[in-house]
């Protein structure tokens, strides 16, 4: 365990003022170090405090806490400040904060969050943490963890990996659904989402240097129109339930491993209503994040593990307008950093990131057409595997949405996706129910304006034939691809893969082989080379069959419509 902050750890007020609440505000005038507050600090950075004589005793500060970090222990006080969006001025006010932030994180590190404390003055008139005497102030008590376990600096290196993120969805989806609906009337919750909107347009209003008006002005227009296009099923979905408590603050900054297992802490706490949203408006600060980290294709992975159940596809059609809000909240965050910034090359590039999150936001909202591709082959010809390659790259951001038909079949027992499933799971009247199931959230997700990768065998001509006509009776481009190798491979590969979905083994493959398969028009890849160079075809393949018809989607890139970068300098 790593008892010493890294210097990179430290975020400023203005950084945690934007990751935190999405919303900037203003300092009333209090939140000055008055002679309580200093008289507190000397308490929390005295080693005798914990009984850690000779230890030194690191401070980290933000604009609305400090954090003591002793020993094994991180100690969490609320600084007395009263900002636009919230008011710790008072003790009670401080102690109902960290309350409220040892309950909610609990709900998914409980490990970390473990005890409110009272700061209290004794008879001498000393303080003393958690002694007798009068509770003056509060202090929250948490385990520490190596700073190189939070999501972000693993990003960085490059050690987050397929595992870990469906391990991640796993977590979010059990926040999500454990979470209380919260009941409010629908026309608000469309209200909140254009509330915040309104706020980030009165934001870059500020800085008409960086936001070139006219820009902002065009994005504006086709935010409202998405909004207006949108905001029936956002009240559809708060009528039906899906407005919840969520963590409020999902960045991958605000995830860990402990224990070896993702954790999601430091939720939003000061405001319920900031937090109290759609689960995807949630998840889409996350989508984001990892796409602004170069890793559009584990942001792709992270979707559709967390997909399960029908009423998600129908979420999909808001994705572009939710990861627009998340974006243009970074971007006029960096620009509100970069304001407060003396030193011109730091600044520079706090400009640099907020034009780029800026582009990435515009970009959002004119996503390429939703695409169905289907992945065909006998077991054991890297049909999922070519899936995940090529998904990032079909339909409107994070990619498409990979149906696969051996996931479903262990959903439908309720059994991990490494469970084996016994043989009446394969029964035809079981086998037929699966691929309903697939066609069904193939259909669901085009309609809600996605992409679309479907990952089965395929082998009945009957099932081909539909996915076609689902794809033309949506006025979608249909690709069809079949993987074939010879079947001594095929064996093999089955033979020796381990930690997978399917359940096929040598005698499925060639049980397979003698399957009436009809005519296959779908077009032939040879499944013998690697799935990087297969994927780089199939993605070459895409393009000449999309011929400028959209529908391959790229990770958002900066654009030059605002002010270019080398201007800044």
């Amino acid at each position: 365990m790593s008892l010493t902050p890294c210097s990179g750890e430290r975020k400023t007020a203005w950084i945690w003022a934007g990751n935190v609440a999405g919303h900037m505000g203003t300092d009333s005038g209090q939140g000055r170090e008055d002679d309580a507050e200093a008289e507190l600090l000397e308490l929390l950075s005295d080693p005798r405090t914990y009984e850690l004589p000779g230890e030194t005793i690191h401070r980290i500060d933000t604009h609305a806490g400090r954090v003591f970090l002793a020993g094994e222990r991180a100690y969490k006080v609320k600084r007395p400040v009263r900002y636009r969006y919230l008011d710790f001025s008072t003790p009670e006010a401080r102690q109902r904060a960290l309350a409220a932030e040892l309950m909610l994180n609990r709900r998914t590190a409980a490990k970390i969050y473990e005890r409110l404390v009272p700061v209290t003055r004794d008879g001498q008139g000393e303080l003393r943490l958690d002694g007798d005497g009068k509770a003056v102030d509060w202090v929250l008590v948490m385990r520490r963890f190596d700073q190189s376990a939070l999501l972000d600096r693993q990003a960085r290196a490059g050690t987050l990996d397929g595992a870990m993120i469906d391990a991640l969805a796993r977590a979010i989806r059990r926040l999500h659904d454990q979470a209380a609906p919260i009941e409010l009337a629908p026309a608000e919750a469309s209200r909140r989402v254009r509330a915040v909107a309104e706020e980030n347009f009165a934001d870059f209003a500020t800085r008409p240097d960086l936001f070139a008006p006219d820009v902002v002005a065009a994005y504006e227009n086709a935010l409202g129109n998405r909004l207006e296009k949108d905001g029936k099923l956002i009240e559809a979905r708060a009528a039906e339930g899906f407005v919840r408590h969520c963590h409020g603050d999902l960045h991958l900054g605000n995830i860990c491993l402990y224990e070896g297992r993702p954790t999601l802490f430091d939720c939003l706490e000061f405001d319920a209503r900031l937090a109290e949203i759609d689960p995807f408006y949630d998840l889409a600060f996350l989508l984001m994040d990892l796409e602004e980290h170069g890793l559009r294709d584990l942001s792709n992975r992270l979707l559709s593990s967390y997909l399960r159940d029908p009423s998600d596809l129908d979420a999909l059609a808001l994705l572009p307008l939710y990861l627009s809000l998340r974006a243009a909240i970074r971007a006029k965050v960096r620009a509100a950093a970069a304001a407060l910034v003396d030193d011109p090359g730091a600044r520079r590039a706090l400009e640099r990131e907020a034009l780029d999150y800026f582009a990435m936001a515009r970009q959002y909202l004119d996503p390429p057409a939703g695409l169905l591709l289907a992945v065909g082959g006998l077991s054991g010809s890297g049909k999922s595997s070519l899936a995940r390659l090529v998904a990032p790259y079909i339909g409107p951001a994070p990619g498409a949405v990979h149906v696969r038909s051996d996931k479903l079949r262990k959903d439908r027992f309720g059994v991990a996706e490494t469970t084996r499933l016994p043989p009446e799971a394969y029964e035809p009247a079981v086998s037929e129910a699966v691929y309903e199931a697939l066609f069904d959230r193939c259909a669901r997700a085009l309609e809600a304006g996605h992409g679309v990768v479907a990952d089965a065998t395929f082998i009945y001509e009957e099932g081909r034939r539909r996915l076609a006509k689902l794809a033309a009776d949506k006025g979608l481009t249909f690709l069809g691809v079949w993987l074939e190798a010879p079947l001594d491979t095929l064996v093999h590969r089955v033979t020796d893969r381990q930690s997978d979905a399917s359940d096929a083994d040598a005698a499925v493959v060639r049980r397979q082989t003698t399957e009436e398969a009809g005519t296959i028009s779908w077009r032939r890849l040879d499944a013998r080379t690697s799935p990087a160079t297969l994927a780089q075809d199939l993605r070459a393949l895409l393009r000449v069959t999309l011929d400028g018809t959209g529908g391959s989607s790229e990770p958002p890139q900066p654009s030059n419509d605002s002010p270019a970068v080398e201007d800044l300098d």
